[in-house]
């Protein structure tokens, strides 16, 4: 059901692709983020380059021409000040972008994304922060087929091992 037009301005779309796809992680960063839906994002790639803070490779998307090509992620709703503090959390590594999102209904969206300003394809994603690409996707129920190329993914054991164990507690296991 589709709710009222007043209501639907009160919030904006955010398209999580990588780490913040996981629940538990975006709604750390933003308590008030409700997940809508998975979403598709056409004639983009997924890129495990972007030059992270700690020294390791994180999500990016990037334009891409090839037949087929979609980045898969999770649609949530947010406030426009929780964009102001996803900016912050993104940090200076990312520019916020607005892309247009198909939903399985097939529903077209405008939602908020993050690309990398600076990117390394040397660089490869800690076992963590691969972790939670992939629970968030596997939550969401995207693809099996993406889910499988998500796991493929080669990463690195992250040398600060209390980085490592507090990234995962969140998940209470």
């Amino acid at each position: 059901m589709k709710e009222p037009a007043a209501t639907a301005r009160a919030y904006k779309f955010y398209f999580a692709y990588g780490s913040n796809m996981a629940a538990e992680r975006m709604t750390r960063r933003i308590p008030a983020a409700e997940i809508f839906c998975a979403a598709k994002l056409a004639a983009y790639s997924l890129q495990f380059h972007k030059v992270g803070s700690d020294g390791s490779g994180k999500c990016d998307v990037v334009q891409c021409d090839s037949p087929g090509a979609a980045v898969y992620g999770v649609l949530f709703r947010v406030q426009q000040h929780d964009l102001l503090e996803l900016d912050r959390y993104e940090g200076p590594g990312y520019s916020r972008t607005t892309v247009t999102v198909a939903t399985d209904s097939g529903e077209i969206l405008a939602a908020a994304t993050y690309v990398a300003l600076k990117s390394n394809p040397q660089l490869l994603p800690y076992s963590w922060y691969k972790e939670h690409v992939l629970r968030g996707a596997t939550v969401a129920g995207l693809p099996a087929s993406y889910i499988a190329t998500l796991k493929s993914v080669e990463c690195v054991e992250d040398p600060d091992r209390a980085r490592h164990m507090r990234e995962l507690a969140i998940y209470g296991e």
